[in-house]
């Protein structure tokens, strides 16, 4: 049988920082997205245009932008 002797784990400080992390990441990630979508909706049909987007497709521009996908 078996027996584990020594174990590593990640004390809670460690945990709760990289949780802060993350959130804090997230949170400038969507503001970025947020200001990429204000950014493209203040531009012309025509400026959209030569830019090749659509009104439409301005959330999905800036989701591939911000977020890679």
């Amino acid at each position: 049988m078996a027996y584990l002797t020594e174990t590593h784990s990640t004390p809670i400080s460690d945990r709760f920082s990289n949780a802060a992390k993350s959130l804090l990441q997230d949170f400038k990630d969507y503001r970025m997205y947020r200001k990429t979508i204000a950014e493209l909706e203040k531009l012309s049909y025509h400026d959209l245009d030569d830019l090749g987007l659509s009104r439409s497709g301005i959330k999905a521009t800036a989701r591939q932008a911000v977020y890679g996908y």
